[in-house]
């Protein structure tokens, strides 16, 4: 193709090289894999300033999700655990995942089950705005889940 637009054909690269040279620009490869492979005549420096600006503004696109943790103990009142709930949900309206743990201390292990009820407790407070990415599982001392935005 040429700087132009207009479509020049299959080339022998000899001959499209002859081409570029003569219209003071560049031979430029846009598509190897393709059979046979695509090539531009065109300015290369304003082909790659094209290409960052591109590639720039994809990344300003782009939401950078962050994980954020919240950490529960099986002993929790009903007060804090609500002000908990409320953290959640502020964290999953920003866009975040949210990573919640149960902290077992000296023998509170053995009641894993309390656990992991207070864990989908606060998931069916959540279950509005939230899905469930990964189910409550213990971790050594811990016990995590990990929440998403749900998406509509």
């Amino acid at each position: 193709m040429s700087a132009d637009g207009e479509q020049l054909g299959i080339l022998p690269v000899k001959e499209a090289l002859r081409i570029a040279r003569e219209k003071d620009l560049d031979l430029v490869e846009v598509a190897p894999t393709a059979k046979p492979p695509v090539c531009k005549i065109m300015d290369y420096g304003k082909y790659r300033y094209e290409q960052s600006r591109r590639e720039r503004e994809a990344r300003k696109r782009q939401k950078v999700v962050n994980i954020k943790e919240i950490r529960l103990t099986p002993k929790i009142e009903t007060h804090d655990f609500h002000v908990k709930v409320r953290q959640a949900l502020k964290f999953l309206d920003g866009g975040d995942k949210v990573k919640v743990t149960v902290r077992f201390r000296g023998r509170e292990i053995v009641h894993a089950d309390l656990g992991r009820s207070l864990l989908m407790q606060l998931y069916e407070a959540v279950k509005e705005k939230a899905t469930l990415e990964r189910a409550p599982k213990v971790e050594g001392r811990n016990m995590t889940m990990v929440l998403s935005t749900k998406q509509e």
